[in-house]
Formats: C-alpha cells, structure tokens, sequence
C-alpha cells in the first residue's frame, strides 16, 4: 500500500503512555497520602527515610520503562526477548525497590487484614515461595496468555502486576519486612536463592532447544529487532537463565559473605520491634476467637428445681428429696 507505515518505524516511534504514568504517579501519591495519615494517627509514629523514597521511586519509574515506550511495546507486539527482559525486570528489580523502599507503617497496614497475614506465613516459607513463583511466572508465560497481553492493554496491565507479585514473594524470604515473619538463617536464604535461580526459568531451555517458534504473537519480529523469531526465542532464552542465574547467585554471594562465621555468632539478624510483637498478639487473640467459635455449647444439666413443668408433688421436688412417708 502506497505511504504504509513500515513495521519497524511504527514499533519504535514514540508513544507517551499518559494513561500508565498517570496510574504511577496516583500510586506514589496514593501511598504518600496513607503514610502521612498514619504518621498522624500512631501513638509512635514511623519515619519514612529519604533513603527508602528513593527506592521507592526509583522502583515506580522503572515500572514506567518496563510497561511504557519503547521495552512495552516491543514486549506488547513485536519481540519475546523484549517481553522476557521486561519480566525479568519486573521481578529482579522492581520488586526489590519496592519492597526496600515503602515504609514500616504502610507494610505493617497492607500486612495486618487476618487472611493477607494467614496467606503470607504459609506462602513465604521457602519451599513454598519457589513453587509459587515457579508456577506465576510459567504460567504467565502461555501462549494463550501472551497473546491476550498482545491483543490488550488490560490484560497487559494485570500480568504485569501478577508477575511483580511473583518477585514481591521471590523477594520477601530475603528482605523480609513483614511483621511476625522473621528471615530464614543465612545458609537457608543462600540455598532458597540457588533454587530460584534454577527452577523457575526451566522454560528457557525450551525456549533454547525449540525446533519452531512456541508464540505467534511475535512472528513479526524479523520486521523491528532484525531476528527471526525462533532466533528471537533462543535469545529469550538466555536472556532469562543468564539474568536470574547472575543476579540470584550474586546476591546469594553476598548474604553468605555477610553471615557470621561460627555458630555462636548467628542471633537475631533482624531486631524484634513492636510491630513483631503486635502482630503475634494479634495472631493469638485470632487462635483464640477460632477456638471460641468452634467448641460447642454443652447443655446445662437441670436439677428439676428450675423446670417449669415439674411437677411439685413429685419426689424430690420438696423437702430436698424426702418423700410423704418420711416424717
């Protein structure tokens, strides 16, 4: 057709993304707006440091890059390498800024409803958490999916956030910040790394070794990074193996680097503070509620005294249990 746009020139002109940025700049305000109130209503207020807002927004604007011009659209239309980069970013980066960043009070608020806490202590136990994300993550890797996330910006939106609560879960074993859950010893956190490092990316080696491309969503690759697209899933491929392997491992490095050398030395690396202390009241006084409600009423035994329907002339009914003949 006589003045079509080529392929490559519409992937990469430059679209603003109002709508995304507009979202990220409600939530940042958003989480502001709820510290301050409850900074104001906290018989012991919490600060939020310079240094967590930082994170924090360095973690929204790269939410921005991941999901915006030009890694979004790529990753929407054109490349499966650019939508494994995108996760990968999402889940490696992220996650961990936000998780750095947000304040004490806002994660002890979001953490406190009895089923969020109930779903956090089961789930971030370390076995756990590696099948949990072994499973979002692959899952959100179908075709089906893929080509949902391609066909609309909803869809996109919520597999985006179902993949950063995956890296929230990969996350939270290391950095901890829940109150009440405290962070596995440093062997345990090294070991738990090695396997997220390992097990969720399993879909790289199909990627790797397919004889044919697994997404028909991107068979226009060729037209805008230059790859065929089988050649393109091969580079998703090591690009999701190499950049989990990499990053998991060194930050595994760094948590053994860090632990204490001999056994005597490992106490609690993590300070009990009062929102520890609370959550636990809270736990138990929930155990409490539950026993409650399940243990039966037992009915109460009647001695016949207080039975309107008694009869009076009965034996035992007056003179505390003597009858007419005992006189």
């Amino acid at each position: 057709m006589i003045g079509a746009v080529p392929a490559e020139v519409g992937a990469w002109a430059w679209h603003p993304h109002i709508v995304l940025w507009a979202v990220l700049a409600g939530t940042s305000l958003a989480a502001a707006a709820l510290h301050r109130r409850l900074v104001r209503t906290a018989a012991h207020p919490l600060p939020w440091p310079r240094v967590r807002v930082l994170r924090f927004a360095a973690g929204m604007v790269l939410i921005g890059v991941c999901l915006g011009w030009p890694l979004g659209d790529l990753a929407a239309h054109w490349s499966l390498s650019a939508l494994v980069l995108q996760r990968c970013l999402l889940v490696l980066a992220v996650a961990p800024l936000l998780l750095a960043g947000l304040p004490d009070d806002l994660i002890t608020w979001c953490t406190r409803p009895a089923p969020v806490d109930a779903l956090l202590v089961r789930v971030l136990r370390p076995p756990v958490a590696v099948v949990v994300v072994t499973v979002v993550l692959v899952g959100t890797m179908l075709p089906a999916l893929v080509a949902a996330q391609s066909d609309s910006a909803v869809a996109r939106g919520a597999l985006a956030m179902v993949v950063l609560f995956a890296g929230t879960i990969l996350w939270l074993p290391i950095l901890g910040r829940i109150p009440g859950i405290p962070r596995p010893r440093p062997m345990i956190r090294a070991v738990y790394l090695v396997a997220q490092a390992v097990v969720p990316v399993f879909l790289s080696f199909l990627y790797i070794l397919a004889t044919k491309p697994l997404y028909p969503a991107f068979a226009r690759s060729v037209d805008v990074v230059h790859l065929r697209p089988l050649n393109d899933q091969q580079v998703a491929g090591f690009l999701s193996k190499l950049s989990f392997v990499l990053v998991l491992l060194a930050v595994a490095g760094v948590v053994l680097a860090r632990a204490p050398d001999t056994d005597d030395d490992l106490g609690p690396e993590d300070p009990m503070v009062w929102a520890d202390v609370e959550r636990h009241f809270e736990r138990v006084d929930r155990r409490g509620h539950a026993m409650v409600e399940r243990v039966p009423m037992q009915p109460q035994e009647s001695d016949g005294s207080s039975d309107p329907d008694a009869d009076p002339t009965d034996d035992g009914a007056v003179g505390g249990g003597q009858g007419p003949t005992d006189r």
